[in-house]
């Protein structure tokens, strides 16, 4: 009942390849990218020993937005995840906004985390922190990840997999030999906050929870998603808010002066692993962040085929490989432009938009899951695989976590947020236009 808009019968379909825990590798992956390792003592910075505590309260607040994505995926078996529930709930325009703002969102990520790893291997290797070397760095890390892509799903999900592995091998090697070097004296007494310090941390903290919302975009090359996608969702919540509370708790517990610290996780580690634990948790971290930049080339060309499938972009896009049903096209364009981004170092500027794009994802979602169960869209939409308890106090919290973001942005964050919006409206108007003049 979710298919989207057919195009030529006989074009090539997407391989159905993922299962479960493909699924949840690539929503950790999203979450845990460089933050986990940089944030700790800017977090600690702003609201002190409550720091452990907003992590697991953000991880909670986070349950609710992935509990509402995970019933509102429950009903849909296509490529395009959030694009398909608000598209169903709200219309093509409001649908394009959000698949717009989603895959903004991928690109504008992997120009800045891509630039963060030439700068983590440029501290054992300064070669690569800049000019030419960085080029280097940048452009063959997106060239290897962006065949992968194109080669298959299978070979992305063993990428993705991989990489994933890679990054909670350090981190839970840094949290399990940690916890016995702790030492109690550093957890301070927690001390009163004001409302602005504890705004800029929710917010801070909602961006390192980020990106699991795209563990349902793929659910069109998912073996069973309707069943799987829930799962994901909620899964890697858990284990995300598992694994930043306890690094937080160790970091706290074996690293004096956390606050002052730029790289937290391999201080802490330095301390009680030596030199040889800060190299595990920085290459930790050059891992974690391309096992990010993997999935972002994943989740981002399938929003953009989604958008197609459904019409809402040029055909172009949504033209599936032949040999190795993949969206090529919009792997191609998704990779290509996050790499012009990457190189010139505009995604700065455009970053700025990210707050509001995050806020039109989640809030789209979780506005979605509430409408679609209203009874005329019975016979309209597959029934839930899986319903929230507690009728429509998790939907309307979820949307509350999600005002969040609105709360805590600044003026220049949400002028670029708007700014990207009018040029979602203008590329809906254009294609449009343009299929009217077609027939």
């Amino acid at each position: 009942m979710d298919a989207p808009a057919q195009t030529e019968t006989h074009q090539p379909t997407l391989r159905r390849a993922l299962n479960k825990w493909d699924l949840t590798a690539i929503g950790i992956n999203q979450v845990i990218g460089s933050a986990i390792f940089l944030l700790p003592s800017q977090v600690a910075a702003i609201i002190h020993g409550w720091s452990w505590i907003a992590f697991a309260l953000t991880g909670l607040a986070s349950l609710l937005v992935a509990l509402c994505f995970a019933e509102v995926s429950s009903r849909f078996d296509s490529t395009g995840g959030p694009y398909l529930y608000t598209r169903a709930a709200f219309g093509p325009f409001v649908a394009f906004e959000v698949g717009w703002m989603q895959w903004f969102t991928r690109v504008t990520s992997h120009a800045s985390v891509i630039n963060g790893i030439a700068l983590a291997l440029g501290f054992y290797w300064p070669v690569v922190a800049e000019g030419t070397g960085r080029a280097a760095v940048i452009a063959g890390l997106t060239v290897l990840l962006t065949i992968v892509n194109v080669l298959g799903i299978r070979q992305s999900a063993w990428v993705v997999n991989f990489l994933t592995v890679g990054k909670l091998l350090p981190l839970a090697v840094f949290i399990l030999v940690g916890f016995f070097f702790m030492n109690p004296s550093l957890f301070e007494p927690l001390q009163a906050v004001t409302w602005q310090q504890a705004s800029t941390a929710a917010l801070l903290l909602v961006f390192v929870y980020g990106g699991y919302d795209v563990v349902s975009v793929p659910a069109g090359e998912a073996s069973s998603p309707r069943r799987e996608v829930p799962f994901a969702l909620i899964m890697t919540i858990v284990v995300v808010t598992i694994v930043m509370t306890l690094a937080q708790v160790v970091a706290i517990g074996t690293l004096p002066n956390l606050e002052a610290s730029n790289t937290p996780l391999a201080d802490a580690a330095f301390l009680f692993l030596g030199a040889g634990g800060a190299l595990l948790i920085g290459l930790g971290s050059v891992v974690s962040m391309t096992g990010n930049i993997a999935g972002q080339i994943l989740t981002g060309s399938r929003m953009l085929f989604a958008l197609a499938e459904n019409r809402a972009l040029p055909d172009w896009f949504g033209r599936v490989h032949p040999r190795f049903r993949t969206p090529a096209n919009a792997i191609l364009f998704t990779a290509a432009v996050a790499l012009t981004l990457a190189l010139t170092g505009s995604f700065v500027v455009m970053a700025l938009a990210s707050s509001v794009a995050r806020l039109v994802t989640y809030t789209g979602a979780c506005a979605a899951t509430f409408v679609l169960r209203g009874k005329r869209f019975e016979g309209v939409v597959n029934k839930p695989t899986f319903v929230i308890p507690g009728g429509a106090v998790v939907p309307v919290l979820a949307v509350l976590v999600s005002m969040i973001i609105l709360v805590g942005a600044t003026r220049e964050q949400i002028i670029g947020g708007l700014a990207a919006l009018a040029g979602g409206a203008l590329l809906f108007a254009l294609n449009y236009y343009g299929r009217r003049q077609a027939l």
